[in-house]
């Protein structure tokens, strides 16, 4: 059983195995009256480039508490039912940094495999003085052309949108 399997099914609680439903290989029920079917659809989390309009356009990247030292990255947060996404990565920012949003522009749509996630990445303009909520232990503030982005999550993002800006961006 790998680490994101379910034992037991959440309808009736007999155990789950595997099958194949649509050509995939699915946990299921096979419980007659149940037949539940685990789809482990993806998760839609929004992420936000901030662009930090009244501080000379510099980025803010943070370190969440439960990340190592040295390890930064873009505010995230999960999309709530009934919201829309660029609604989500505005209140994300506000809720994490109290900046508030004045522009939010789509950046693109990237897989996460790893974290079986589906992202959201904006550029957030936004200004205001940057107060953290107990999520995040520190942020940076880095100016566009000193950024360098990860190889993976939001960095594939962080890297289409500095070259979009024309920056010159080293491999990863």
């Amino acid at each position: 059983m790998s680490f994101n399997e379910w034992r037991f099914c959440p309808q009736c609680g007999s155990p789950l195995e595997r099958g194949e439903v649509e050509g995939q290989s699915r946990q299921l029920c096979f419980n007659p009256p149940c037949g539940f079917v685990r789809w482990d659809n993806p998760l839609p989390v929004v992420a936000a480039i901030i662009e930090c309009v009244d501080r000379d356009g510099v980025v803010l990247i943070a370190r969440n508490r439960a990340w190592a030292e040295g390890k930064f990255g873009l505010v995230t947060g999960f999309l709530e039912r009934d919201e829309a996404p660029e609604d989500a990565v505005a209140r994300e920012v506000r809720e994490e940094t109290r900046l508030e949003s004045v522009g939010v522009n789509l950046v693109g749509v990237y897989p996460f495999t790893r974290n079986n996630e589906v992202l959201i990445v904006y550029h957030v303009q936004a200004r205001g003085e940057i107060v953290l909520n107990e999520e995040l232990a520190e942020y940076r503030l880095i100016a566009p052309e000193k950024l360098r982005p990860w190889p993976q999550g939001t960095g594939p993002a962080l890297r289409d949108w500095l070259l979009g800006l024309g920056l010159p961006v080293p491999d990863a």
